[in-house]
This record gives structure tokens, sequence and C-alpha cells, in this order.
């Protein structure tokens, strides 16, 4: 009965929480009351032994879904997350991994975790660690079978502990081992930055790519752009917070104050009932007040990222261009529960300068029982509106099938260097020895058109139509069956620049695949085109 208390006071300080208040209301006593009550029945009743803890684990779990996706519970055992989010670090050997479904010989399916991308200077690559590495066992421990988080959470530990992996190579017979110790792993924010050089410009445009807003990232970016201002001399800046998820709105405020003066509202926040909680005012005197600026965003950005672009538009200091931003608008406090668990719970609204509020989804609406809908005005619509155009049904499958993957990693073992990023090119023997690998790997996709078409032809076939008809049917059926061959020599452009990118990334890692991926980004060559506009603008 003991465990039994525990888990209903675990419950108790959850429902207290959710209803706001030090004392829970009556409405609540009673909701307690029923769950108290089904809990002892089940308790004393119930034919086998229960295991409470994953009873109440799942009960809260159900609940928090009802509520929104960024209210979660984290239990003593999982408060370790909460410190990587905030933070950026963890103990362990800095190496993203993947999974994978493959078929054993009695054609059986599981999952396999492959080394994915082994991060530079960290352990994994200082130890040999390679990409398409297959883990086999961690600390004797043996993975097949295992999804990608629970091998991950393996791959953890406390800084300065030993690990000891075994890994199979691609095109090995024989598993290596290797043993090396875990370190204290920060993933930069920084990703990479760059001076780009036009003629046509005075001085050279920067580049950042910002990817975290974690502990102490903003006087990263400060550092980043320092360097580009002491040792580049430029006289612009494109801040690139594509893909950038979010963090610490502290941080966030950081940024913009690089650029807006002391005093300045950049955002405040609003709790029940649209009372207002909060405002966050840059605290120092702006670093690069007069530094023009542009802020690249797209359907990715989200939740601090957006606060950091939506002020700086809504002050008039920079340009954003790209897509919609995704819309994420909502505060998350950190509260402790019961057993030193914690609550990541939303707990406000963000809302910019303007006034306006990024929210694209009101979660409210799930509590009265309606569907959920993405607002249309939610997130920031950008000055400078770009969509992206390069989404095709090929190259999805080939990234989706890991063909990229895993003829990079062939690449790899056959090449033993590569020129640098801002050299390398793909040739088109290249691109038909990919083909000829393709067709090895027997290699298959479909086309969105294909699949509606398999529908039309299977609703033609139940409806009893004559068998001339679906005859024609058929025939056309194969004539829309892909040419994976022509569909990649047809945009072979972006085939290379696909399929580069992750070659790069085996010989120059993190920081090469960016650089070799501006190369082609539309994206960017827009924002220089509209950094060189408004020089000539300011010089007419």
């Amino acid at each position: 009965m003991n465990r039994l208390r525990t888990t209903l006071l675990l419950c108790l300080s959850f429902v207290m929480l959710s209803a706001g208040a030090n004392q829970p209301t009556a409405r609540v006593d009673k909701q307690l009351e029923i769950f108290s009550d089904v809990m002892r029945q089940l308790d004393v009743n119930y034919v086998d032994t229960l295991n409470y803890e994953k009873l109440i684990e799942t009960a809260i779990e159900q609940m928090l879904r009802q509520v929104d996706p960024y209210t979660v519970y984290y239990s003593e055992e999982d408060s370790k997350k909460l410190r990587e989010m905030t933070t950026g670090q963890y103990g362990g050997i800095g190496a993203v991994i993947q999974q994978r479904e493959e078929q054993d010989a009695k054609g059986e399916k599981y999952l396999q975790c492959y080394i994915a991308n082994p991060y530079e200077g960290l352990p994994a690559q200082r130890n040999g660690l390679q990409a398409g590495d297959k883990i086999v066992t961690v600390d004797g421990v043996k993975v097949k079978g295992m999804k990608v988080a629970d091998v991950s959470k393996r791959l953890r530990g406390l800084p300065g502990s030993t690990i000891t992996l075994e890994v199979l190579r691609p095109g090995e017979k024989k598993v290596r081992q290797m043993s090396f110790l875990r370190e204290e792993i920060r993933m930069e924010p920084v990703r990479y930055y760059a001076a780009y050089k036009a003629d046509s410009l005075e001085k050279p445009v920067g580049y950042i790519c910002f990817m975290d807003f974690t502990e102490n990232s903003a006087h990263d970016l400060q550092t980043a752009l320092d360097e580009l201002v002491e040792k580049e001399h430029i006289g612009s800046l494109i801040l690139d917070l594509r893909d950038n998820g979010g963090g610490l709105i502290s941080e966030a405020v950081n940024i913009v104050n690089l650029f807006v003066e002391r005093g300045t509202m950049v955002v405040n926040t609003k709790g029940k009932n649209d009372e207002p909680l909060y405002e966050y005012n840059t605290r120092y005197d702006a670093r690069y007040p007069d530094l023009p600026l542009i802020v690249m965003v797209n359907n990715n950005t989200a939740s601090a990222a957006e606060i950091v672009s939506g002020a700086l538009q809504d002050l008039g200091r920079a340009k954003l261009i790209g897509e919609r931003t995704y819309g994420k608008g909502l505060v998350q406090s950190i509260r402790q529960v019961a057993h030193n668990g914690s609550l990541k719970v939303t707990t406000a609204r963000y809302y910019l300068p303007s006034g306006r509020c990024i929210q694209a989804i009101d979660y409210a609406e799930r509590q009265k029982g309606n569907e959920l809908k993405r607002d249309s005005a939610g997130g920031i619509q950008p000055d400078i509106v770009l969509s992206d155009s390069s989404k095709l049904d090929v190259s999805y499958a080939l990234y989706s099938q890991n063909m990229y993957f895993d003829y990079a990693t062939k690449y790899h073992q056959e090449h033993a260097n590569l020129p640098d990023p801002l050299s390398f090119e793909l040739t088109n023997e290249d691109i038909e020895d990919f083909i000829r690998f393709l067709d090895e790997k027997k290699f298959t996709y479909e086309t969105e058109t294909s699949k509606y078409y398999k529908k039309l032809l299977d609703m033609a076939q139940h409806e009893d139509l004559d068998s001339t008809t679906i005859q024609q049917l058929q025939d056309l059926q194969e004539r829309l069956r892909p040419d994976y061959r022509e569909a990649i020599l047809r945009n072979i452009d972006h085939t290379k620049e696909l399929l580069g990118r992750e070659i790069v990334l085996r010989y120059y890692y993190q920081k090469g695949e960016i650089a070799y991926h501006l190369r082609f980004d539309k994206e960017l060559k827009a924002a220089l085109s509209e950094c060189r506009r408004r020089y000539a603008q300011s010089n007419e």
C-alpha cells in the first residue's frame, strides 16, 4: 500500500498543478477521489500483481496528451533530458545514430542501429567510428532489435566513464572492438559562419548558421559575429534561423539585444485569462545597432527562433526572407513534483512588440472537444516569401531508403581524399556510378501520381467496369511507373547537391557539409541579392 500511496500523491501533485492553485478545488477533489478509489479497488481485487509505477506513468502521459505536446512529465530517471535541452550538454560519445528495419536469413524483420554522423573532434570521431558502422554491442550488450532511443541511452553516461563498442564496418566480416572514454558533449549553437564577397558590394556579407538557443548560445553568436566584423570587415549580416527549433527565451532576448538598444521590449508573456506575467526587455547597449541585417526562416523555425525573427521584424531592425515560420508561441516553465520528478508545463503565451501572438494552434479547442486547426495567421510571415520547390518524389525516396547515405559510405571507402567543400564537384560519371549502385540495390519507388492511380484502378475493378476499360487503365498504369534513372538525370543538379552533401559529410563533417550546401542554396542567393539591392538603394 505504501507504493500505492506514493503513486496517488504523484497524481495529486499533477492535478493541483493543472488546477493552477495551491489547494485543489472541489472539482479536482471529486476527480481525485474517483481516481483514488479505482486504484484501491484494483490493488485489493485485481487478479494479478500490478505495476503501479507503469500504471501511473501511463495515466500521466495520457492526461498530458489532452493538454498540448509541450507539457511533459520527466521522472527522476529522465530528468537529465531537461538538462540536455537547456544546456545542450550531455555525457556521451558525440555521434548521431539512426535505426533501420532489416531482415534476417529467415525473412524476419528487426531494428538495427548505425552510426550516422560522428561529430568532428568528439570521442566517436577521434576514436575511429565512421558513418555507416553497424552497432553490434554496447558495453557487451547486443543491441539488435533495439530502438534508436534505447541504443542512444546506452551510449550516454557519465563523462569519464569507459564505453566499449563492437561495430561492423560495411564490406568487412570481422567485428571491430573499440574502447574509449565518454566526455561532456556540448553541441555548438553556431554551426557555421563565413563571409561572402560580391563585386557590387564595398564590404563582404557575413553569414551565421545558428541552431540552438541553449545556455550561453547568445555569447557564441556574438563571438562569431565579432570575428566576422573584425577580421572579415563585413558590412551586413545574414542570420540563418532555418530549422531552428528554439530553446531558452533569455538567449533570444540577448541575441536581439545585439542589434537593438537597451530598454527595448522584445517579448512579453500572458497567462490565464490573458493576464500579463512578464516583460522581457533588452538590458545592455546594442553592440551592432546599425549593421544591416537579414534573417532567414522556414517552416521549421520555431519558438525562441520566432521570437528573434519576429521581434527584429516588428522593431524594423531586420528583413525576413524564406517561408512562414512554424507558429510555436507557448511558454513552458519547469515545476518540481513529488519524488524528484519535473513537469515542463505550458504557463503562458508569447507576444511580440507589435502585440501579435505567433501561436498557430489553439490547444484549448482540444478541451472543448473540437478538432485542432492551424491558424493561417500563426507564425511569422517573411518580408520576402520563398517557397521550397525542390521536394521531388525520387529525392525523398532516395533519402528515406538511405540510398544517398549508403552510396556515400561506399564512396568514402573507395576514395581516400576529397577536395575541399568549396571546390568539390560530382561528375556525370559519378552520377552514373550512383545509378549502377541503385540497380544493384534493386531500388524502387512510387510517385504520388502512381499511388493515386493505383487507388483509381482498384476502385474501377471494384465497380466492375468492362474488361476493355480495365485493360486500358492497366496499360496506362505501366506508363505511369516511375523511371528513377530518368528522374535522376532530369534533376541531375539537385541529385548532385543532395548526394554531394552526404559525401562531403564523410570527410569534412558538419561544417563542411554546410559550406557545400550553401553553394546550392537558393534562399542564401536571394538573401545576398537583397543585400546588394539594399546597398544600391543606400548609395543612390
